[in-house]
């Protein structure tokens, strides 16, 4: 899957937690993307297998979809908090977080997520 689609599957995820229904429209606005882009991505994600758009137009994961939502956001989180324990400012540790979410291989991130444990910046 390509970054961008992983993009739109997390902005999915932490959407879907901050409200009981997501609709094209909050991932427009979330992410200040145009309705025709919101429009062909969800296509490709829901022809993929990633997503279920009902008739109303609410999103709903895939088991396939939810997976990998989880673990880009799981990045995310990690990342962010050590890079704000090692004296990153917020909004830096969130932008480059977000930037290497998608490239870290799983051996990588799992290394980082023992060593931000052991520094005791997750749990």
């Amino acid at each position: 899957m390509q970054e961008s689609g992983e993009m739109y599957l997390e902005t999915i995820l932490v959407l879907s937690r901050q409200k009981p229904r997501v609709r094209a429209i909050d991932i427009a606005e979330y992410r200040h993307y145009s309705k025709p882009s919101i429009s062909r991505a969800l296509g490709i994600l829901k022809n993929d297998g990633y997503i279920n758009v009902d008739p109303d137009g609410h999103i709903t994961f895939t088991e396939k979809g939810q997976t990998i939502a989880e673990k880009i956001y799981e990045r995310h989180v990690v990342l962010s908090e050590l890079l704000k324990a090692i004296g990153v400012s917020e909004e830096t540790a969130v932008d480059d977080a977000c930037r290497v979410e998608h490239d870290l291989s799983d051996e990588t991130f799992d290394a980082i997520k023992a060593c931000a444990r052991k520094m005791g910046v997750i749990s």
